[in-house]
């Protein structure tokens, strides 16, 4: 009787150096016998060279095609992902606090300059000063009882948008950034499996 062995390609894997892949790197294995499962798990797939650079694609099919000339007695099924898109990272020195400080430094004066130019354009230093006139019948040039609250709850609306606070999230949900983020890595992870190479 034909032993049946399920698969389950992940769908990433982030190393961080050269080495070989073994089956239960980029897969998981269900298989009722324990010590076949413990010889597929060490089932060597690939080794990682200098020429695959930081990106491999390894497809699903090829596994299989791999597997069954080393287990002709066993079939295997694959369940869910058809690709693992393997990641190398190569050791990277820490972030200079001074680049890091510029940086911080040129994004904060970009969105102060935006959020300006935003209030600039939709006049709302005048919008504020009929606000202050229609709710006090006085004239002021700097209704600033409008102007403070209105800037701190900018501020406060912006870290609720973003869903964070330094490094603590405020709640469970998501922030739009991550969101955004998401989507371009999976849209960046759709590219590889289409155009990157895969295992020959």
């Amino acid at each position: 009787m034909t032993e049946i062995i399920y698969l389950k390609m992940k769908k990433k894997l982030i190393l961080s150096a050269k080495k070989h892949i073994h089956l239960k790197d980029i897969a998981y294995i269900s298989a009722n016998n324990r010590e076949k499962k413990r010889k597929l798990e060490n089932t060597p797939i690939y080794r990682i060279t200098k020429k695959d650079k930081n990106t491999v694609v390894i497809d699903s099919f090829l596994i299989i095609d791999h597997l069954h000339q080393m287990y002709k007695d066993t079939e295997f099924q694959l369940i869910g992902p058809e690709q693992t898109i393997i990641s190398i990272e190569t050791n990277r020195k820490p972030p200079s606090i001074v680049l890091t400080a510029c940086v911080w430094i040129i994004l904060f004066i970009g969105a102060a300059m935006t959020i300006m130019n935003f209030h600039y354009d939709v006049s709302m230093q005048e919008v504020q000063q009929k606000l202050h006139f229609i709710l006090t019948g006085e004239e002021s040039e700097f209704p600033l009882w409008i102007q403070i609250p209105y800037s701190i709850g900018l501020g406060l609306g912006m870290i609720l948008f973003f869903n964070h606070w330094f490094n603590k999230r405020i709640n469970e949900e998501p922030s739009p950034l991550e969101v955004e983020i998401f989507n371009y890595q999976q849209d960046l992870d759709h590219y590889l499996r289409h155009y990157e190479n895969k295992i020959k």
